[in-house]
């Protein structure tokens, strides 16, 4: 999942993307504002104490937190989501859908899907 950061996602509906901007890019569904606590699987906390998506690691040194991580007890609160900075390297869940699959059939004639 990420937030904005990319070309046309500066709609005003997107505004402010650290509430707005957040969607899945594999079906660019749209999700719930972060600030309907009761939508999402968003950390309670994090790094500094605050709910999810806190954009840490911006505050901090200045990259923004625009990918979402799933972290297991990382902050010693379950299996949730968090806001990380994207340079940040992690395993990935595959989603497996209709037009993801036909994607990859078409730019991968070679592999047996």
């Amino acid at each position: 999942m990420h937030n904005r950061r990319i070309h046309g996602c500066d709609r005003p509906d997107l505004q402010p993307s650290h509430i707005n901007g957040w969607f899945w890019t594999a079906t660019l569904q749209k999700l719930a504002p972060t600030t309907e606590r009761n939508q999402g699987d968003w950390s309670p906390t994090g790094g500094i104490g605050l709910p999810q998506p806190d954009n840490r690691e911006y505050k901090q040194n200045g990259a923004p937190e625009n990918c979402l991580a799933l972290l297991n007890q990382f902050y010693n609160d379950g299996v949730n989501w968090h806001d990380v900075a994207c340079h940040h390297k992690k395993p990935f869940v595959c989603e497996e859908n209709d037009a993801l699959l036909k994607y990859v059939r078409y730019t991968n004639p070679q592999l047996r899907i």
